[in-house]
């Protein structure tokens, strides 16, 4: 076969791979018999609203003074107190959207951490005024997303999330990677030098599909199998063969597993993040067959950059979040896996403090954050800002909170929980000795 012929050939059978051929996976898991088995398996499961969610509105103070100032400065914006949904004995409410995320949180199985937002090092308004740096590019979409990815406020080129996996990639006896990303599109968060995701551009089905009858399929395959491994003695050809390679095997795997994946005891909304959501849980019941002690996911859904009549879009959004949420942990609770897995969320930024002239919000900075799982420590964390524009809290005049919880010190406690050394999160996170603490006490070891 010539190399004209063999390219068109290849471009006829990229279809042959939904997940595995276009993911671009290695074999990333290390061989090791002294691996701990999966008695302790965790799992973080990392939800990203694109778009930067008004968090502002996701949780609201209660209690009258705040209040007061929270509708004052939100006018058209704001929720109406008694629509808020109580957490618990704390002084805050959610969203009335958030039904589930409330039950949740009285059950002790939530958590909240208040105004996080990426930082250089611990930042004040006095601070500001006398020069002290910001992270590059605020308001940035694609900054601030690149940024809460990676964990650097300069804009890095690898995933807080893929150099956790690094150091954690040798509890697993499995082959593959102990990163995997479901939302079908790029991110970086799981990416870094040792380790690269799986990454499914189509999360309602997971692994190697042939197309056509089985005899058909099979002739497809075997073809496949002998191109991807002739010589052709061009080094180019031959690594994009072995990494053609290794994604086909890393789909039989994933096939193989899966198949005995248990069904959902609690139905999945039909949403794109319910499915995504379902995805992980399915590679989480099978854990033992994938050999995989340690896994990190990373789902994400768009639609938050609501400059325009925010109220009623937001609210969906949320409902559908809260919604996908509830299925997944009564999932995750008739496995027996409570305590072993974290679910957290991230967004690029929150939205301004104040109204724009379309009733949406526009790009601000700190924003409210959810932890889940058995594993929490129920409450509130971090500080809540001053919601009173141009005040202490505000970098500028329409409420954007300067973050008084630094990412990393949020990233470095789910490093932390997920057996990640002091030494290492250090290294992982190069800004985190400027934060004092550098972990936050939301999780407790389990």
């Amino acid at each position: 076969m010539n190399h004209k012929n063999r390219r068109d050939f290849l471009k006829k059978i990229a279809c042959l791979g939904a997940a595995g051929v276009g993911s671009q996976v290695t074999r990333l898991g290390v061989m090791n018999a002294q691996a701990q088995s999966t008695s302790n398996y965790k799992a973080l499961v990392c939800v990203f609203l694109f778009g930067g969610n008004d968090s502002n509105n996701m949780i609201v103070p209660l209690d009258s003074a705040r209040y007061a100032q929270y509708q004052t400065m939100r006018t058209a914006l704001a929720l109406p107190q008694n629509a808020l949904l109580p957490a618990a004995a704390s002084s805050y409410g959610f969203h009335p959207s958030m039904t589930n995320i409330q039950r949740l949180y009285t059950q002790n199985r939530a958590a909240m951490v208040l105004n996080v937002g990426t930082l250089v090092g611990p930042t004040t308004k006095t601070s500001l005024q006398n020069g002290a740096q910001r992270p590059r590019n605020l308001g940035s979409h694609d900054d601030q997303t690149q940024q809460w990815q990676t964990s650097d406020p300069m804009g890095g080129v690898s995933g807080w999330g893929g150099r956790v996996n690094v150091r954690i990639q040798n509890q697993n006896t499995g082959t593959i990677p102990p990163g995997i990303a479901l939302n079908g599109g790029n991110n970086v968060f799981l990416s870094a030098p040792g380790t690269v995701p799986a990454n499914f551009s189509n999360s309602s089905s997971l692994g190697l599909y042939a197309f056509g009858n089985g005899n058909a399929s099979t002739a497809r395959r075997n073809t496949l199998q002998r191109v991807i491994t002739f010589d052709s003695g061009m080094q180019l050809v031959g690594t994009a063969n072995g990494v053609l390679g290794a994604s086909i095997r890393t789909a039989q795997e994933f096939n193989a597993a899966l198949a005995s994946a248990p069904a959902p005891t609690v139905a999945f909304p039909n949403t794109g993040l319910a499915n995504q959501l379902s995805q992980a849980l399915r590679l989480i019941s099978v854990r033992g067959s994938l050999g995989m002690n340690r896994q990190i996911f990373f789902v994400g859904v768009g639609g938050y950059d609501n400059h325009e009549n925010q109220l009623g879009t937001h609210a969906n959004l949320l409902a559908t979040v809260d919604g996908a949420i509830n299925a997944f942990f009564a999932n995750v609770e008739a496995l027996g896996l409570m305590n072993n897995v974290t679910l957290f969320t991230e967004s690029e930024f929150n939205r301004t403090g104040n109204v724009n002239s379309q009733n949406g919000s526009d790009h601000a900075w700190g924003g409210h954050h959810l932890v889940f799982g058995g594993a929490v420590n129920p409450g509130v964390y971090g500080t809540f800002p001053t919601l009173v524009l141009r005040g202490p809290d505000d970098s500028g005049e329409r409420g954007n909170w300067i973050p008084t919880t630094g990412l990393d010190q949020y990233a470095a406690t789910f490093g932390s929980w997920f057996g990640v050394s002091d030494a290492d999160l250090r290294l992982i996170f190069p800004n985190l000795s400027r934060f004092t603490p550098q972990k936050l006490d939301f999780l407790r070891a389990t």
